[in-house]
């Protein structure tokens, strides 16, 4: 694991984007195509309007899934990730082979129709952020470590749903979805690369418990640390409480 610090979230955006660019061009150049997985959230705004003005990145030959979507909310609603995807990265970018998550419609059937179509080939770059309770994905504390299907249901919990509210997508927590549909842990991990992008000072706790507690359920995000090929990306915020932080 590659632990970067950087000054700041803009510097964190840039650096972040760069080192994905670059395993975007070469899952290109060495295969012919790159199978990507996008993030959302307010932690991955700045480095998505980075990624899309990096240079040499043939998008047409990017197939793009995403992580996660709330049951039953509308495409056009504010927090809706597909909607936040086509803005911050497919039509910025130019995107043309993507795979939404539809909250829509039946959640189950959703699952098994995407994650056919994801596992028919590895996937390159992953990536990902970190939430306040540490979830990886929509996959809260306790998570589930054993499920080997590609997407599953998960119900959301308080401090996951709080802060939803916190960064501006809902009026209440009343009004945040109480499930979703969510890639599984072990199908992120079975990417090639990920490249975790955490900035700001409401992460720091997470980003703690991520990188020097336990490996476990309750720190959702701290299994990355079993994967081969991972690049955390930090701010000086959001690694204010690690001992160490080593690149």
């Amino acid at each position: 694991m590659i632990v970067k610090v950087l000054p700041d979230s803009s510097a964190l955006a840039a650096a972040a984007a760069a080192d994905a660019a670059k395993r975007i061009r070469d899952a290109i150049g060495a295969r012919g195509g790159a199978r990507i997985i996008a993030a959302t959230g307010a932690s991955q705004i700045a480095f998505l309007g980075r990624l899309v003005l990096e240079p040499d990145i043939d998008w047409r030959k990017v197939e793009m899934f995403h992580l996660d979507e709330y049951v039953g909310l509308p495409k056009d609603h504010p927090a809706s990730f597909r909607k936040y995807l086509l803005e911050r990265l497919i039509r910025p970018a130019g995107i043309t082979n993507y795979h939404f998550l539809d909250g829509e419609r039946d959640p189950q059937a959703v699952c098994r129709e995407v994650g056919a179509m994801l596992t028919k080939a590895p996937v390159d770059v992953a990536l990902v952020g970190i939430g306040e309770n540490g979830h990886l994905a929509f996959n809260d504390p306790p998570a589930d470590f054993e499920t080997d299907a590609p997407y599953i249901i998960v119900r959301l919990d308080e401090r996951c749903r709080q802060q939803q509210v916190g960064e501006g997508w809902f009026a209440s927590v009343a009004d945040v979805p109480e499930t979703a549909i969510s890639m599984s842990v072990r199908q992120i991990l079975r990417a090639r690369a990920i490249v975790c992008i955490v900035p700001d000072a409401r992460k720091a706790e997470a980003v703690r418990a991520t990188l020097e507690g336990a490996i476990g359920p309750m720190t959702p995000a701290s299994i990355l640390r079993t994967h081969p090929d991972v690049a955390i990306y930090l701010d000086e915020q959001s690694a204010s409480l690690l001992e160490s932080a080593d690149e």
